[in-house]
């Protein structure tokens, strides 16, 4: 087999063009098993590589293997023979000569056609797994730089990102890849918007992705959580807010429960301006019954068209909208890194030089990363000299933790800074969140408004007090707070039979 190899590559390598195409094939054949050796070890493992084994050294294969009927084609418009002329000339007679299976040339061409399928069926596999790969979707482009770190950060770090940005079947993986030509074409041509605008709208549905995994049926009762908010004084003094989160199940009654808005027993509609879904001009909510509520938002006039709304069925994204790629505001995530205390509280003021060291704008990341980190240094050098030299590692720990917080939310080459994407869980942002339909401008037929009371989603167990469960206590008649705390805390005991 490796003589009847050795002479039908002597044959189609006369011409030079053949000969480069032998030349380029064989090189790209062993260069990509040599690499994806190296791959299946583990030696080499970043997503360039990657590129070069499954995307660049196919091509370069093909490319080759084009070059060698072309070659044929030259030499036999050169010599002036026919086909049958020509491999009388280059080959043996014995090796064309045909047999009860076909010549030799016959069987070295299909043995080798038959190696090029294997081995172009085995890549195209292999291909097709790299690009579904993480590493690939977040490193593999620039662009892609924010996504990739607030993803390695998030909660669904160990979901694959076409999870959720590619659907099932092959329709939808021959969209995803047509997809991915488009950006490749607008990074190549600078055609891609900064920062990369949001929502997506080729996710797939909610109940497809999210609902894999978290089940609607399961959403019942409470979910405490604190939050821990440092003042900018001199020692950093916590306040704490504990709130009773009000989870909800498919079965709780109507209007209870944050997840009662994706509950099996009813759909809600709204109606969104442009693209962005923040600014609502009606919701609906379609009982099981056929029984339909609607709230329009009175600021909206009639004269919009309809070209310029949405209309969505309610699910998981439109409050989960940062569910993995999750900016933090730059307060929460200081107040974080200090609750878990990576900043050491117990300098003087840290919180308010964090803030203003995060606060200033840099043109460069890294310049920024390490500006961060100066600013900090020399404002205890600067205000307290004695200090900086007992609390050195305390004020280097602080300095690396906080430019940690700009390393991770800020990205001035794709134009990302503090709150360039919202967070519509809860209501950190006036025009985001629950507020977009929970306020007093949506309103029903008779000019009621859907209920925006605080303890609608959450019992209230502290509002930046000195302690967590302040207002568990008995309330202190004596105190400003003292109808709010009675209130809450009469609120809470409702709300949690049994207590």
């Amino acid at each position: 087999m490796i003589t009847k190899f050795k002479i039908f590559i002597q044959a189609v390598s006369r011409h030079w063009l053949g000969k480069s195409g032998v030349v380029i094939t064989n090189a790209a054949f062993f260069t990509l098993i040599f690499l994806e050796l190296l791959r299946i070890l583990g030696i080499l493992s970043n997503s360039y590589s990657g590129l070069v084994t499954y995307m660049t050294l196919p091509a370069f294969f093909v490319f080759g293997l084009l070059l060698i009927p072309l070659g044929w084609w030259r030499l036999k418009k050169d010599s002036g023979l026919d086909n049958a002329e020509l491999m009388k000339r280059e080959f043996d007679p014995d090796f064309i000569k045909a047999k009860s299976l076909g010549s030799n040339l016959t069987m070295t061409i299909t043995v080798l056609t038959f190696i090029n399928i294997i081995f172009f069926g085995t890549i195209s596999a292999r291909m097709l797994h790299f690009m579904d790969k993480p590493v690939f979707c977040g490193t593999a482009c620039h662009v892609m730089e924010p996504e990739w770190t607030t993803y390695q950060a998030s909660p669904h770090a160990h979901v694959a990102c076409v999870s959720c940005h590619v659907g099932e079947g092959v329709g939808a993986l021959i969209d995803s890849k047509i997809n991915g030509l488009y950006q490749v074409l607008s990074v190549s041509l600078n055609l891609y918007e900064k920062p990369i605008p949001t929502p997506v709208h080729q996710l797939r549905p909610a109940r497809e992705t999210c609902e894999k995994c978290h089940w609607p049926e399961k959403f019942y009762g409470m979910r405490l959580k604190t939050i821990t908010h440092f003042q900018n004084d001199s020692i950093n003094s916590p306040k704490y807010t504990t709130l009773a989160l009000k989870v909800g199940a498919a079965e709780s009654k109507p209007g209870s429960g944050i997840h009662w808005h994706i509950s099996r027993g009813h759909e809600v509609i709204y109606k969104s301006l442009g693209d962005k879904r923040e600014s609502m001009a009606w919701a609906e909510v379609h009982y099981a019954n056929g029984e339909i509520r609607r709230f329009e938002n009175i600021n909206f006039s009639d004269e919009a068209t309809d070209d310029d709304f949405e209309i969505r069925t309610m699910d998981c994204v439109d409050c989960h909208n940062r569910a993995t790629h999750i900016y933090e505001k730059m307060e929460n995530a200081i107040d974080l890194r200090m609750a878990q205390e990576l900043i050491p509280n117990q300098l003087p003021y840290i919180k308010n030089v964090a803030m203003a060291s995060l606060s200033n704008g840099y043109p460069d990341k890294a310049q920024g990363i390490e500006a961060v980190k100066k600013y900090v240094n020399s404002v205890y050098r600067r205000d307290y000299p004695q200090l900086a030299i007992a609390h050195a590692a305390d004020i280097d720990k602080a300095a690396e933790a906080i430019s940690s917080i700009y390393q991770r939310n800020i990205f001035p080459a794709m134009e990302i800074g503090w709150d360039a994407y919202k967070s519509h869980i809860g209501h950190q942002y006036d025009d985001a969140g629950c507020f977009r339909c929970h306020n007093e401008d949506m309103q029903d037929g008779e000019g009621n408004p859907i209920n925006y009371d605080c303890t609608l989603c959450h019992s209230i167990l502290a509002w930046d007090e000195d302690a967590p469960f302040a207002y568990v206590n008995e309330p202190d008649s004596a105190k400003a707070n003292f109808a709010m705390h009675s209130y809450l805390k009469a609120e809470f005991i409702k709300s949690t039979p049994g207590i």
